[in-house]
């Protein structure tokens, strides 16, 4: 080999190496420059619901919806055994275990058993038991008969269906047995049934010439309260309306014409001086 070419390659080696090299790193994507930001704010969002859910602002287990919605679930499940037949009291620790609320904190079992179920109009307590309290409490077609037969005598007309399929346990069954021969169903315009007493006693044939009388008494010019005070007043008790009241219009007054607007007038110290100039100039005589 050349020596003038060893020489050379010798000199380029020294130089190599007394020259530091430094390594050029490969700069970041942008896929992961943006990746990182994003898991920055997960996580910050992530401690931000933890710190919140640990102050108890969303945690639904502890909200007033979620206990109000525990009480409704208690009232409709007491009426729905006592419809069935189970008319016996229930602790609250066995109401809980059938209804399926056994998660619930202490807090709110004792909201349950000194306000909510204490106050509640359909539930009663006897010895730290907890029953359905219907509006009427019916325990077969019997008590049903002489609830309709009473509200017959008194006057004070039918029964709802709801307060007795609420009170009287199978109450299907009973009102289909006795229905039409001892119960009379009406529909009121809300669609709502009322149940009625059928009293055979008051099945007789009038005659026709009291009918005629009956009709020729005029009562078109009387409203229904005078009807009401005159029997009153003779010892009978008229059947009170059971239905939804009416509610008439409110009429509202007309309101007249437009007010005539005053407006001030000015220099009434020269009434007398001052003239008209509307029509021209007046003409001197």
């Amino acid at each position: 080999m050349d020596p003038a070419l060893l020489r050379e390659r010798e000199l380029f080696k020294k130089r190599a190496l007394s020259t530091p090299a430094v390594e050029k790193r490969q700069a970041p994507s942008d896929s992961h420059k943006k990746k990182k930001p994003k898991l920055e704010k997960e996580s910050s969002s992530g401690s931000k619901h933890g710190a919140e859910s640990s102050n108890g602002n969303f945690n639904i287990k502890t909200s007033s919806g979620y206990k109000f919605g525990c009480l409704a679930k208690i009232v409709n499940y007491m009426k729905t055994r006592h419809q069935n037949g189970d008319t016996h009291c229930l602790t609250l620790e066995e109401i809980l275990d059938e209804t399926k609320l056994l998660d619930i904190s202490m807090k709110q079992k004792q909201w349950l058993m000194t306000e909510a179920l204490v106050s509640n109009p359909k539930i009663y307590v006897r010895d730290g038991t907890y029953g359905f309290k219907p509006k009427y409490n019916l325990k077969d077609k019997k008590a049903l008969l002489r609830l309709l037969d009473k509200h017959d005598q008194l006057g004070l007309g039918g029964v709802l269906l709801d307060d007795v399929e609420e009170g009287l346990p199978n109450s299907a069954k009973a009102i289909k047995v006795a229905l039409g021969d001892q119960i009379i169903f009406v529909t009121r315009p809300d669609k709502k049934k009322i149940l009625f007493y059928n009293d055979k006693h008051c099945q007789f044939i009038v005659d026709e010439e009291f009918q005629k009388l009956w009709r020729s008494v005029p009562v078109d010019s009387i409203d229904d309260e005078k009807i009401d005070e005159y029997l009153k007043k003779q010892g009978i008790s008229s059947m009170q309306e059971t239905g939804p009241k009416k509610v008439l219009p409110v009429k509202r007054k007309k309101q007249g014409g437009q007010r005539k607007r005053h407006f001030k007038t000015h220099n009434n110290h020269l009434a007398g001086v001052l003239e008209d100039y509307s029509e021209g100039v007046p003409v001197k005589k």
